[in-house]
This record gives structure tokens, C-alpha cells and sequence, in this order.
């Protein structure tokens, strides 16, 4: 970090700036980082249950005494569970409204004219946010007076005139179990607590910041598309101006540091006059890294990017971010990364309430059983897991919380809440597929309705062109949808369980002939006819789940060690492009994990889940006779 910058500093204005961030890794749940005065507001805040939801009738943002204190981050489940003198997180029924209040006070401005001013981002909390300062409402930078939605950040910028020595900061957070809303795996009204239903896990579930911010900047939202023939890499900024002018975006490529500090030469830059107005604006420029290496599992090549924003006088807002360059197809049989075709040997991966040091564990054991891909599971996660993932080099399949029912205010929600996701997650090359549905899930009439299917369609649609970074499936695992013969899918993905070897070889071949229905539990394909042959690549995208004997698998580890290995050959026997097994970890009723949830121990032998050899080449395209 180049701590001479014009905007660094850690101003000692308060005791809560004292607080030793940066000794830990990455401190705060985002990608970008701003070089800044930041204070973290986690910790002891003032906590109350409003069970009659009477706290905005009643003005409980002008001020109220609060019965009980509560650790944030933390769920609003365990808070309850504190505030009642359990120990086991509470469960809630309907809907839940809860209140938190706590004091600050500002940190030093570094830079005087009037070029900075206040930010306070929320790194997620929900599923509905209200936030006051000072008893004044406050309102994001997206213009919402209410924030909905529960896995992605969201900013406020303080007006200064509401700013007092010590000021009042009053969150308002409600949930319900309404199933038209995002809730991936979480019980609803549709889907109740046990088995694959988790308990809902809600409220001020990340870290909450305050931060010096130029006036006129770049946020915090960078998406990167390379195309790997060229070594072009197409940049997608966020520009937030509030004093109309021209200004010139730089934009700077460097090494990483190795441990002797940073690069000082850059290996490419370029400046880009914009005249800009008031307001938010995406803006993509290009920039050529020649000699650039690319990011793959087995060579994570990452490099830095310093984006700076410099006014008419010279002043400079700056960013940094990590990118990689890596290009992931669809093409026939074969996924290809970086124009080279690569069997996905993947685990399916469900973090649930595991910390950040947890999580880290997780993805060195998964790397260390073999996986070059991690399947994410209809969750949305801290942030800082996506950083791990291109340092280590595992793939991630991404999936958007699905919420519980199918309609018009469902696709809403989850067109909402799939545009916050992007919006936060372009910056990492390790990001390769995303899943919109699962199992149909909150598009449970895919196969009767054709509503359901055009969403689905145009969504794809609208991935491909803006986002086309990524591979897109429509609804994993089965009922794919097909328009006029085309598979509206990148993939063509099934979920097959059996403990059965005999029947797991007859459903693989059965999938590999083209079968498309009685192989599983729903026809793979709806819609207009689709006659598969070999088009797209096949991926059986959950498979497994060998628990032991209590759940109905193996009697121990090792006959599960030997089960598996078996499996996978037969997998790679067919011409099958990867292969995902269910799962990483335990998650409460799920015992079917090969990692220890704790400590991050395996229990079956490293490598276990590597079964990757160069697939034969497809053959190579007759001349034509001339």
C-alpha cells in the first residue's frame, strides 16, 4: 500500500480508529480498496425486538432506551437468542423487526478545500434496511429510502450539515418469510426448517464502515473482461461525480508486490479524457497488458490495477483492485479455459454461518482434494471468499438466492438481487459460471408457464451480451429450457443421486446417449423440443452425498473413499465435460462433508476428487475440396 498517497491516513480522531485493521487480512468484506481513513463501526450496539412492528409509528429514530446489546456483525437470530438467554440461535415465525443504535464520531478529512466527504456502507444486511443519522433519514447512493436485499453492500454518503461531534447512528432491519424474496436454502412459507431447508440466517450479517471519500471518485465497482487472443482488457468503471467537469480516468497495470514491496513501473498505461456530469456513470475503456500471462487453477496469475480519477487541478481519486486475464467457453463437448479444454472436477460448497477463517480452510481443503472448481450453493457470501478463490485458483459456479415461489414479484426480486450480485463480482477472474435457478426453484411452473420461460430466456439473453465474461446456466440441474431447438443454457447439468454403482453406470450412459427424461428426477429439457448430440457440454453438477451408515451411505471413511473413486471413474469414461460432488462440509440436517466444518481436516485422502487428464482434442474441421 502506497502510504504516501494524498488520501491515506489513519487519523487517530477517535478511540475506535485505534482498532489494529489492517493487521488483519482484507478487513473489510469488499474487492476494491480506497486508500483512506476507515473506521470500523462493528462491535456493541444497542439492541431491541420490535414485535408489534411499532417502531416507526412510534419514532423510535428520535431516540428510545434499548433493552439489550448486541455483537454486530451477527444474525438477528442469535441476537434474539442473547436477548432471551439461550444459547442456540431463536427462530422466528412470519417476520422479525429489530432495532440497533450506537455513537460515533467522525474521522479526520485528510485532504481540505472540500474535496472529501463521509461514506457509510453496509457490507450486507437486510432483507430490509432502514438506516438514520441523528433521528434524519438517511437515503443510498442509488437513491433507496428503504434497501432490499440481504448479500451485497450498500453505501449512504453523510451531508455534513447532519454531522455532529457524536452522532447517532439508528438501524431499522426486517425480515419475513415471504417466499416471493431471494432466500436460497433458508425455510420460508413455502419450504420449512429440516432436511435440505436451513435456518434463516438475517440481520447485520457483515461488517458496517465509515470512510473519508473524494466528492467526485471512482466507486467501488470495477468489472474486467479479457479476450486472451489479444491481450486487451476491457475495464468497466463506476464514476461518482458531484462537480460537473472534465476529468481524465488513468488507468495502471502493475505487477503484484512479492514481498519487496510494490512494482514501480507499470506494464501498461493510458489516460482517458471524460467529460462527466453529476450523478453515477458506468463508463468501459481498454487497455492492451502486452505479455500479460493468464489466470488459470494451475497458474493464478493476478496483477494489480491502480485506477485513478484526476480533476481540472490536478487532484487524483484512486482505487486498486487484483484482475487476472482468463477466457472461459462452451464450445461443443468441452469447457475451455484459456482456449485449452479442462474438466471441471468440482465440490459443491455450502458455507452456511462458517467465519471468514473458516472459509479459508474450506478452500485450501477443497484445493487440497483435487478440486479446480468450487460450486458456491444458492448463497450469498462475504465477498473477500471471491479474492481467495483467484489467489488459490479454484473456478467458482456462482448461483443467485433463489427465492420460493414463482411469480411476477419473484423474477422481480430475483432480477434485483442478481444486478446487485454483478454489480459487486466482475473484478475476479476466478468467477466463471452462474447459475439463475436450481432445481427450478422459484420457477417451479417452468415447464407449464410461459412467463416463467421468457424471464428465464431474456435473462439469459441480457448475461451474454453484457456480462460475457461469464458461462450462464438457466436452472441447474434439470428443466432446462429449449426456444426453437436452442438450448437457452451454456450447460446442459444433472443432478443424479445413487449409492448404486450398477445404476449409476446405466444413468451416465443414459445421459451421454442423449436420454433426456427418466435419468433425473424431472425431464432435463422443457419447452420446444431439444435433441441433444453432443452440443453443449454435459456436466452432472451433483452427484453423491455419501454420508455414512446413519445416512444411509458407507459404513466408514474408507468404503466412502473407495465408492467415490469408483463413481469418478465412470464419469471419466464417458464423454462427460466435469462433474460436481455434493458436499464440501456438514451443514446442519446434510451430514455428507468430506471436510471437517472446524478445523478444515479431510476425512478421505488428499486428491481424492482429481481425476484430471487432457481430454482428446475434438477433430479437427475437414478442408473443404476446392
Amino acid at each position: 500500500m502506497d502510504t504516501d498517497h494524498v488520501n491515506y491516513g489513519l487519523s487517530a480522531a477517535s478511540a475506535e480508529e485505534k482498532t489494529p485493521i489492517e493487521d488483519a487480512p482484507n478487513p473489510l468484506p469488499r474487492a476494491v480498496l480506497r486508500l483512506n481513513n476507515v473506521m470500523l463501526l462493528d462491535g456493541e450496539w444497542r439492541f431491541a425486538l420490535d414485535a408489534d412492528d411499532a417502531g416507526l409509528n412510534e419514532s423510535w429514530y428520535l431516540g428510545r432506551d434499548y433493552e439489550h446489546v448486541a455483537t454486530w456483525p451477527g444474525s438477528v437470530e442469535m441476537h434474539l437468542a442473547e436477548a432471551r438467554g439461550l444459547s442456540d440461535p431463536a427462530r422466528w415465525h412470519d417476520q422479525v423487526v429489530a432495532w440497533y443504535e450506537r455513537e460515533f464520531t467522525v474521522p479526520a478529512c485528510a485532504e481540505p478545500g472540500g474535496r472529501c466527504m463521509y461514506q457509510l456502507t453496509f457490507g450486507a444486511c437486510g432483507y430490509e434496511t432502514r438506516v438514520w443519522l441523528n433521528g434524519r433519514p438517511l437515503r443510498t447512493i442509488e437513491g433507496e429510502d428503504v434497501h432490499y436485499g440481504e448479500y451485497t453492500s450498500f453505501s449512504f454518503e453523510l451531508d455534513e450539515s447532519l454531522l455532529l461531534p457524536v452522532n447517532r447512528l439508528t438501524v431499522r432491519i426486517a425480515d419475513t418469510m415471504d417466499a416471493e424474496t431471494p432466500r436460497g436454502k433458508q425455510e420460508s412459507h413455502v419450504y420449512k426448517r429440516g432436511g435440505i431447508w436451513y435456518q434463516t440466517y438475517t440481520g447485520a450479517v457483515r461488517s458496517v464502515w465509515l470512510e473519508v471519500v473524494e466528492r467526485n471518485r471512482l466507486r467501488s465497482r470495477v468489472s474486467v473482461v479479457s479476450l486472451v487472443e489479444d491481450r486487451l482488457v476491457r475495464f468497466n468503471v463506476a464514476t461518482r461525480i458531484h462537480d460537473p467537469g472534465q476529468y481524465t480516468l488513468r488507468l495502471q497495470v502493475f505487477e503484484r508486490p512479492n514481498g519487496h514491496g510494490p512494482a514501480t513501473e507499470p506494464l501498461a498505461s493510458s489516460d482517458f479524457p471524460l467529460r462527466l456530469e453529476a450523478g453515477q456513470k458506468q463508463q468501459r475503456v481498454v487497455l492492451e497488458v502486452p505479455g500479460a500471462e493468464l489466470w488459470s487453477p494451475e497458474h493464478p496469475q493476478l496483477y494489480r490495477l491502480v485506477a485513478e480519477l484526476i480533476d481540472e487541478h490536478g487532484y487524483a481519486a484512486r482505487i486498486e483492485a487484483q484482475f487476472g486475464l482468463r477466457k472461459i467457453e462452451a464450445r461443443g463437448r468441452y469447457v475451455y479455459l484459456n482456449n485449452e479444454p479442462t474438466y471441471l472436477d468440482g465440490i459443491l460448497y455450502q458455507p452456511g454461518t462458517a467465519s471468514y477463517e473458516e472459509i479459508r480452510r474450506h478452500f485450501r481443503a477443497m484445493k487440497e482434494l483435487g478440486c479446480n472448481l468450487v460450486r458456491v450453493h444458492i448463497a450469498g457470501v462475504d465477498p473477500r471468499i471471491y479474492q481467495l478463490a483467484d489467489e488459490l485458483g479454484l473456478l467458482l459456479w456462482v448461483e443467485v438466492p433463489s427465492p420460493h415461489s414463482s411469480t411476477p414479484r419473484s423474477r422481480q426480486n430475483h432480477r434485483a438481487e442478481l444486478l446487485r450480485m454483478l454489480a459487486l463480482m466482475e473484478t475476479h477472474p476466478s468467477i466463471v459460471i452462474w447459475s439463475l435457478y436450481n432445481e427450478d426453484w422459484g420457477a417451479q411452473d417452468i415447464a407449464s408457464n410461459a412467463a416463467t420461460r421468457r424471464y428465464i430466456i431474456d435473462t439469459y439473453h441480457y448475461m451474454h451480451l453484457e456480462h460475457p465474461q461469464f458461462l450462464v446456466v438457466d436452472n441447474d440441474g434439470w428443466q432446462h429450457i429449449s426456444w426453437e431447438g436452442r438450448l437457452k443454457s451454456d450447460l446442459l447439468t444433472a443432478h443424479l443421486y445413487t449409492p448404486a454403482l450398477d445404476r449409476w453406470r446405466e444413468l451416465l450412459d443414459q445421459l451421454t446417449a442423449g436420454q433426456l427424461e427418466g435419468v433425473a428426477a424431472f425431464p432435463l429439457v422443457v419447452g420446444d423440443p431439444f435433441f441433444y448430440r453432443h452440443q453443449v457440454p454435459l456436466i452432472v453438477s451433483e452427484w453423491g452425498g455419501f454420508g455414512f451408515s446413519d445416512y444411509g451411505g458407507p459404513q466408514d471413511a474408507a468404503a466412502r473413499t473407495e465408492q467415490i473413486r469408483q463413481f469418478k471413474h465412470e464419469l471419466r469414461q464417458r464423454p462427460i465435460a466435469g462433474d460436481v460432488y455434493t458436499q464440501a462440509t456438514n451443514i446442519e440436517d446434510e451430514r455428507n462433508g468430506l471436510i471437517d466444518p472446524q478445523t478444515g481436516e479431510l476425512s478421505v485422502p488428499a486428491g481424492l476428487l482429481d481425476s484430471r487428464t487432457k481430454p482428446e482434442p475434438p477433430p479437427a474441421t475437414p478442408k473443404p475440396i476446392v
